[in-house]
């Protein structure tokens, strides 16, 4: 695969970017390996969160963990995504984003094994932020390794990326529990167990870094090149809409079992129907992103996704109970505007450094926007006593999170928008 050298100049500054030319992921085998080495990276980034979730009442009488500190783990992956995500594109400008992946493999490997000997709270949460910090590295950077070294496959590479993610989420929690069982019931083996995929990614991005040696100084760009982020409009909508959608996911992943059990749907069944909103953005995951990026602007996935969460929402608060396998794949699809917000990322920079930059931004802040989202939304409930409430607001939402999504969607580049003011112009 051939490396695409940027020198694209800026109609409004007449700058040229400078020339990146990394190791491209060229040949059949070395290309293949590359790929393989994102998907199993992908695949790591989401089991600290959904595997601890089934096992969370016995993590609890085991640590002797209050209800109030269980209830703040479900805003610490947020907190941590948008916390260490900031930090991802300085370290990516010291030692290179491959390093910086690879040590986030390192981190995760590390605080999951760890957190499974933990003997109380505080290490417990201190390991699990350890592990939250490698995930959160890695969701910046990921996407600006994609563009550096497959310029002209984003659109595939982003689908396998989204699509290995959707995987790891849902095998973690699906198999969690049963995995349990088969290893004597102990919770921590339950947990510990994850280690070892982390460990298997640890190993191929150790190779991949051995092989490219980056240079820090080429994974963002020389210092004049770093972009004034937050004088980009659309850098400002990426933000929003990414917050918008995660908080649409996180919401669907904590209480959409709870919706359906309230309605008279069984427990197991509940758990197959959670199960078929994460599958099906496995397929969707893969194929969205190639759509995406062949269109100039991607404002009809924006709109159709989004309309599919609101009849998904509505059919939920109507009849939760019937058609509840429809109710399930409409979620499920309007959650895929992860995988499409990730394609965007990519696509509305110009260069590598630029997608460092907007991922930081756009999943830091997006990340801190999506924090109160599940709170609040178990607070209406706990008021009402109805699900009525929260999923009128979970609609409501969605109607700025289109919003944002059709200005973010726009075919533009934020090295245009992000400019410096010139001397003479800051003077006059």
């Amino acid at each position: 695969m051939p490396p695409a050298a940027d020198t694209t100049a800026s109609p409004r500054t007449g700058a040229r970017s400078q020339t990146e030319r990394p190791s491209p992921a060229s040949g059949t085998y070395s290309g293949w390996l590359f790929a393989v080495t994102i998907a199993v990276a992908a695949f790591n980034l989401r089991p600290v969160v959904t595997s601890l979730g089934p096992l969370l009442d016995q993590v609890r009488a085991g640590l002797g963990m209050n209800p109030t500190v269980a209830g703040l783990l479900t805003a610490v992956p947020s907190l941590c995504f948008g916390l260490f995500g900031f930090a991802a594109p300085a370290m990516a400008r010291r030692v290179g984003p491959i390093a910086v992946v690879t040590a986030g493999m390192g981190a995760i490997t590390a605080g999951v094994l760890a957190r499974s000997f933990a003997g109380g709270t505080a290490v417990f949460l201190l390991l699990t932020a350890l592990a939250l910090a490698g995930v959160a590295v890695s969701n910046v950077l990921i996407p600006v390794v994609i563009k550096r070294y497959f310029p002209d496959r984003v659109g595939p590479m982003i689908g396998l990326y989204s699509m290995a993610l959707s995987a790891g989420t849902s095998l973690a929690a699906a198999v969690t529990v049963p995995l349990t069982g088969a290893l004597g019931g102990d919770w921590r083996y339950g947990l510990g167990i994850w280690a070892a995929l982390g460990a298997l990614a640890l190993v191929l991005w150790v190779m991949i870094a051995l092989v490219k040696r980056e240079r820090g100084d080429r994974a963002g760009g020389p210092a004049a090149d770093r972009l004034p982020i937050t004088r980009s409009r659309t850098a400002w909508a990426m933000a929003c809409f990414f917050g918008l959608q995660a908080t649409g996911a996180y919401v669907a992943m904590g209480w959409l079992p709870k919706i359906f059990q309230d309605s008279g749907v069984d427990k197991g069944t509940s758990g197959v129907l959670l199960a078929l909103t994460m599958v099906i953005g496995v397929p969707v995951s893969f194929v969205l992103p190639n759509l995406a990026a062949r269109r100039g602007d991607q404002r009809l996935f924006v709109l159709v996704l989004g309309s599919c969460g609101i009849a998904g929402y509505a059919g939920l608060a109507l009849a939760p109970a019937t058609l509840s396998w429809v109710w399930a794949i409409l979620v499920g699809l309007s959650n895929c505007a992860f995988p499409l917000v990730l394609t965007m990322i990519g696509l509305r920079a110009r260069t590598a450094g630029g997608v460092v930059q907007l991922s930081a931004f756009a999943q830091g802040v997006g990340y801190l926007i999506s924090i109160p989202g599940p709170i609040l939304i178990g607070r209406i409930y706990q008021v009402t006593g109805e699900w009525y409430g929260p999923l009128g607001f979970l609609a409501l939402l969605l109607v700025p999170q289109m919003l944002f999504g059709l200005r973010a969607a726009m075919a533009r580049h934020i090295e245009d928008e992000a400019v410096r003011p010139k001397p003479a112009e800051v003077e006059a």
